[in-house]
């Protein structure tokens, strides 16, 4: 996929949504003025927020594993660009280059964003995506700025209320690795 029509954009923060209480990753332009949420599950929050604060688990991560595993086949991770929107549906390619060869794979936006945050790649958003996901938006819905760091004790009173302006991305690290140290093999555990 061609990043022609597709703006670039950088993992703006990790928020919770105060409905659901699901993840939600907020993807934004350079500038600012563009913000893109997308809800994940919480393992994917759990790799993303973990490579967003480097954090270095005991075992591998799937995504430590998949990135370590192109390390070693001498595989690099080009971009991921985030290609369309299909019934509330984000779809995603990540764009690989082995030797002079373009692979080009069908991957959920978490996973593919999860890999290009540890491979230090670019993330496109395509045109057409942005202006979808702003007619799909609810008309009150708003994008936590999360752009001031948390008084302390603040952030984890917010998180108990599931409020929508808990930004995990100013967790510190070694509030990440006690979060990650605690969690339940049940929370990652898909509801049918």
């Amino acid at each position: 996929m061609s990043t022609q029509n597709a703006v670039e954009m950088f993992v703006g923060g990790l928020v919770l949504d105060p409905n659901t209480q699901a993840p939600v990753i907020v993807l934004k332009d350079e500038s600012g003025n563009l913000s893109l949420p997308i809800w994940i599950g919480i393992a994917e929050a759990t790799s993303i927020a973990s490579a967003i604060k480097q954090v270095t688990m005991a075992r591998p991560l799937t995504h430590d594993l998949m990135n370590d595993v192109f390390i070693e086949l001498g595989i690099k991770v080009e971009r991921v660009v985030i290609t369309e929107l299909k019934e509330s549906t984000y779809f995603a390619e990540l764009v690989l280059a082995f030797g002079d060869k373009a692979i080009i794979l069908d991957a959920r936006p978490s996973d593919a964003i999860a890999l290009a945050l540890r491979a230090t790649a670019p993330i496109y958003v395509t045109q057409q995506v942005l202006d979808q996901a702003k007619l799909s938006l609810p008309p009150n819905f708003q994008v936590p700025a999360g752009t001031g760091k948390p008084e302390e004790g603040g952030e984890e009173e917010e998180a108990e209320q599931g409020g929508a302006k808990t930004d995990l991305k100013h967790v510190d690290k070694d509030k990440w690795t006690e979060i990650l140290d605690n969690l339940d093999p049940e929370d990652f555990k898909y509801k049918m």
